[in-house]
């Protein structure tokens, strides 16, 4: 299965995945999820979100049990990021049915899209959709660079827009979603542990600076006559290091969009967007208006104006502690239980269902990156203990 999917949306420059929502890659990845579903007998079936399910057992069945993850990447991204989990659930299912399990309960996978946001810059759209945290609403103003709303992406790739929205009852007839997923620190290697269980998700969000300058001659303007906004999103890049440093958190400025984008021009707009999360909500709220409270006094004496917007946010998500329990009892007790920065699809359903996740050793911590990396043995390790959690729920 790795090696099928892994040449899916590969640069061939820079090794990194390009797998970004209702795109040509994507459908392939949806074209190899079918594929795996309908080879081992699985009843496939494709949500009014877009999300994608393969069922053992009664789809309409009660109390099911469900695991997978995401297939989408960040730009460049790495190939254990999403993939991992949706590939080791299919490896799961291999392994109990060869241990001869006998399930009592529905057990389905799930492939959920757009977890990653890398298009339309929003983060587990498929997930939020269907737990309501998305209205359709909202979901007809998300646009792509290119001024793609994600409606029209959605046609474009043969699905109807038109259903989109909450899905409650499919989630009531789910009893609990483990996700499977690569570790993106190192938590686990310090620890010396294969697989370990997420305690909690940080508070996340993402803001966009518009930074408004004027545009002029980079050679003929005099440097006391300039209002140059590139100068205000250096301090402000600065500041988040600096705030997020000081308080234990972190923040980064991953994107930016200048215009008019000219070497010899001073620009008139630059766009910024800032990623940052904390371990606690109170932590974010003070980094945050640290970094904004720094912009703002650079902006007045640069002659910048500057608008801030929140893009998205996730509050602290604690995963139900009698599920986590479940699955450390299920796998011997002795896992390390461990807090994350990422967010998950996981993360987005824990409101609406019980949600538990397993992690998988990344000896390096890279993760976003082609350089994302996981051992055989412990990708392995990981699928032995999916197979563990779901037959100590699905098959009791």
């Amino acid at each position: 299965m790795w090696r099928d999917l892994a040449p899916i949306g590969r640069d061939a420059a820079t090794h990194g995945y390009r797998r970004h929502a209702w795109t040509g890659a994507d459908a392939d990845c949806r074209a190899w999820f079918r594929d795996q579903a309908t080879a081992r007998g699985l009843t496939y079936e494709l949500d009014r979100n877009g999300n994608q399910w393969a069922w053992l057992g009664d789809p309409e069945g009660r109390d099911a049990v469900v695991t997978g993850s995401h297939l989408d990447s960040v730009p460049d991204g790495g190939a254990f990021d999403g993939p991992l989990g949706v590939v080791s659930s299919f490896a799961a299912l291999d392994e109990l049915r060869r241990r001869g399990a006998e399930f009592t309960k529905p057990l389905a996978i799930a492939n959920f899209g757009d977890e990653e946001g890398a298009r339309f810059g929003l983060a587990c759209v498929g997930s939020r959709l269907t737990s309501g945290q998305l209205t359709p609403q909202q979901a007809a103003e998300l646009r792509d660079a290119d001024g793609v709303t994600l409606p029209q992406a959605m046609e474009r790739a043969g699905y109807d827009p038109s259903r989109i929205g909450p899905d409650r009852d499919r989630l009531a007839r789910i009893g609990a979603f483990v996700e499977l997923h690569v570790e993106q620190g190192r938590a686990l290697d310090l620890t010396g542990h294969s697989v370990g269980i997420a305690s909690a998700i940080w508070p996340h969000g993402r803001w966009r600076f518009d930074f408004h300058g004027e545009a002029n001659h980079a050679g003929t303007t005099r440097l006391a006559d300039r209002r140059d906004p590139m100068l205000t999103y250096a301090e402000t890049v600065l500041a988040a290091r600096r705030e997020a440093e000081l308080a234990g958190a972190v923040a980064t400025f991953g994107k930016i969009s200048v215009e008019p984008n000219g070497v010899n021009a001073i620009p008139s707009l630059v766009r910024g967007w800032l990623d940052s999360r904390a371990a606690d909500q109170a932590t974010l709220d003070t980094v945050v208006a640290a970094i904004q409270q720094a912009a703002k006094g650079r902006a007045e004496r640069d002659g910048v104006d500057l608008n801030v917007v929140r893009e998205s946010f996730t509050p602290v998500i604690e995963f139900e502690h009698a599920l986590r329990d479940e699955l450390n009892t299920i796998l011997g007790g002795d896992l390390p239980v461990l807090g994350t920065g990422a967010g998950h699809d996981a993360g987005i359903l824990s409101g609406s269902i019980p949600t538990a996740m397993l992690f998988v050793r990344n000896p390096t911590g890279v993760s976003h990156s082609p350089a994302e990396f996981a051992e055989e043995d412990d990708c392995v390790a990981g699928v032995l203990a999916l197979a563990d959690v779901l037959e100590g729920l699905a098959c009791g």
